[in-house]
């Protein structure tokens, strides 16, 4: 029986999303074929489907979104790099740039590109499509207890793991997340791996409901007068909203970090910045991250890490406006996941 046509998801614009049939993958000779098994939405595949951009990636040309992926090698890379055929892989969607750049922080690399990212031009087409090829170095195999749809949560889990790291967070420290959609989930999951049990806030009473479940020591409205009593020592910022960044500067103890990895909207926002500098608040970006995906498979194959319950939704490829509308939905909470292997 021959294999289905290779479908993929495709934006051409603002609110244009399409399933279209593309060409089967012609890898170069480091670039293995990966059968797809799932995919996990992203706020930046939002971004893409809704605004034709994702802060100052601006959409230029039609793309193939996605680079929260899972599947299994079909062809190896032809220079026997990398994983044989029949593995289980999960993705590390980036490629750095070069350029001047601090060691060890390729991730902010001048012209680094990414999957289903439109910073650079040409863009970088995505993973959701049935079949892909990928350059080896970006697989990395996944024992066979870990189920595949979990897998595809690596590559968030990571940008999550990052965004601990970056505000130095320890057991004992108090720490706050701002926002509970699915990175602000899973920096609950992380934290709470690290040690440290975080005090959630949210506009929306469903995402606050979803931090209770994971293990959230409490779980604030951001228009509760409680807030301000957090006094947290690290304070991560996962809503990417002007009023995330308030709250965060808020609850945050004197000489507290505060970690910006929610993707602000491009543009001049006002901040309290005279309490930054009376307080002497530490503001700090986090951009996707380094190796952390490395770790946090481990831990996912170890049992340390449970982000399953993060899961919301599993939607077959032709479902995927539906899906997308799910994802979109503020007060809907969690990861939702397209499943390839599903007609």
């Amino acid at each position: 029986m021959s294999a289905p046509a290779n479908v993929g998801l495709v934006v051409h614009g603002r609110g244009d999303l399409r399933l279209e049939e593309l060409a089967e993958p012609a890898p170069a000779a480091d670039e293995a074929v990966i059968a797809v098994a799932f995919g996990g939405i992203c706020g930046s595949d939002l971004h893409y489907w809704r605004d034709g951009a994702v802060g100052e990636s601006v959409l230029r040309a039609p793309m193939v979104l996605g680079h929260e992926l899972s599947g299994t090698v079909l062809t190896a890379a032809a220079d026997g790099s990398g994983p044989v055929a029949g593995t289980r892989v999960a993705v590390h969607p980036a490629t750095p740039g070069t350029g001047r750049f601090p060691p060890g922080r390729p991730n902010i690399s001048p012209g680094a590109s990414y999957l289903g990212s439109a910073a650079t031009f040409p863009h970088r087409d995505g993973g959701f499509a049935r079949r892909i090829a990928l350059p080896a170095r970006m697989l990395r195999a996944i024992p066979d207890a870990l189920a595949l749809d979990v897998a595809a949560l690596a590559e968030p889990a990571a940008v999550a793991a990052h965004a601990i790291a970056r505000g130095g967070a320890s057991a004992g420290m108090r720490a706050v997340v701002i926002g509970c959609g699915p990175i602000g989930a899973l920096t609950v999951v992380g934290l709470r791996r690290a040690g440290l049990e975080a005090a959630v806030v949210d506009v929306r009473d469903e995402p606050l409901r979803l931090a209770r479940r994971l293990g959230a020591a409490r779980a604030i409205r951001a228009d509760d007068p409680a807030l301000l009593a957090l006094d947290a020592d690290v304070v991560i910022e996962a809503s990417g909203s002007p009023r995330g960044l308030a709250s965060a500067i808020a609850c945050a103890a004197r000489g507290a970090r505060i970690v910006l990895v929610g993707m602000q909207p491009s543009g001049e926002h006002p901040a309290s910045l005279a309490s930054v500098v009376s307080r002497e608040l530490e503001l700090v970006g986090s951009f996707r991250f380094v190796d952390e995906i490395d770790g946090v498979l481990s831990a996912l194959a170890r049992g340390e890490l449970d982000v399953s319950p993060v899961i919301s939704g599993r939607y077959a490829l032709a479902d995927a406006r539906a899906a997308f509308e799910r994802a979109g939905d503020p007060g809907f909470p969690g990861k939702v996941l397209l499943d390839f292997a599903t007609a």
